[in-house]
């Protein structure tokens, strides 16, 4: 197999395993640019796949084709109202953001798990009619070299992340009320001087979080999973966490984090056709995701500066 091969097998299962990070962590960063920390990820990746699937399997006969993406769109709203439940209990009531994450964490599951068991009768759902599908892009996939590399055998999903990072970044820094959210983050009591609503804009960055959260778990049930049980979503909200901080609460960064840990996930379903990677046992290739993410931590945490308010409750008027 030739250096072009390995790059044509590589890129398009690494941008297919990224999509979901990359929106949940695109979630994560406005979150925690408010100064609300989101140890919910992976909770809300959980509610957006269970809605995500259930929708898929309701309206499959009624919807056809467009499923798939409405499926998407009822996530992004069922996660961003789930993900209220965090933002009343770490901004209006000042609990502990870390623990209000972690309830998050076990609420979603285990009320996807009952639902799922009330509504199928047993611990999975079924497997979706109408799943996304790799397809080529017209003209584009016919280009020499780049086409089999980013055209050929593509979803869609993996372009709509990438473009809404960069309409995160901005977002973030072009707009005023990306000025205004990372003030909150920065300083909320200076923002609140100058008449910005803390709580308000902490709200709404909770919400945001919910729902790139919901979109990132109803894609990875939608393109990998195709249904959905306990063991759906298995530590991609803790990745996309990892990918916030590691691409240092910067939307193209946490982007950039998420292909890698993406990369580091699709190791082991293109394993065999690497010469490198063919005999290495699949049970370290599985795991590679996981110690990539502890190791990438571990070697830039250090160099990473947090928004300066996050994890503080804000109280008006107080120093």
């Amino acid at each position: 197999m030739g250096i072009l091969d390995i790059i044509q097998s590589i890129i398009p299962t690494a941008l297919f395993f990224s999509a979901p990070l990359i929106f949940t962590a695109l979630g994560g960063v406005f979150s925690e640019r408010s100064g609300v920390v989101n140890i919910g990820l992976e909770g809300l990746m959980v509610m957006g796949a269970f809605v995500g699937i259930v929708f898929n399997l309701t309206f499959a006969d009624v919807f056809g084709a467009a499923t798939p993406w409405l499926s998407i769109l009822a996530a992004m709203v069922v996660s961003s109202i789930f993900s209220i439940i965090h933002a009343v209990a770490s901004v209006s009531f000042r609990a502990d953001q870390v623990v209000s994450g972690v309830a998050i964490n076990f609420l979603a599951l285990g009320l996807g798990v009952f639902l799922t068991k009330q509504w199928y009768g047993k611990g999975q759902t079924d497997m979706v009619s109408q799943p996304f599908y790799s397809l080529d892009i017209p003209f584009l996939s016919d280009v020499p070299i780049l086409g089999p590399l980013f055209f050929q055998d593509m979803y869609m999903t993996s372009y709509l992340a990438i473009f809404i990072a960069f309409i995160a970044w901005f977002i973030l820094y072009k707009t005023p009320f990306g000025l205004r959210l990372r003030s909150v983050g920065e300083h909320p009591m200076a923002a609140d001087t100058n008449g910005i609503n803390v709580y308000a804009m902490r709200y709404i960055a909770v919400m945001i979080s919910g729902a790139m959260g919901g979109i990132g778990g109803s894609v990875f049930a939608l393109t990998i999973a195709m249904n959905f049980s306990q063991s759906t979503i298995v530590g991609q909200g803790f990745m996309s966490l990892a990918a916030v901080i590691f691409g240092k609460w910067h939307p193209l960064g946490a982007m950039g984090a998420a292909l890698f840990f993406g990369f580091a996930q699709s190791l082991s379903v293109i394993s065999a056709g690497i010469p490198l990677l063919e005999d290495i046992p699949q049970i370290y290739l599985l795991i590679a995701p996981y110690v990539l993410t502890i190791l990438a931590l571990a070697g830039f945490i250090g160099r990473a500066e947090a928004p300066k308010a996050n994890g503080e409750p804000y109280i008006k008027g107080s120093r």
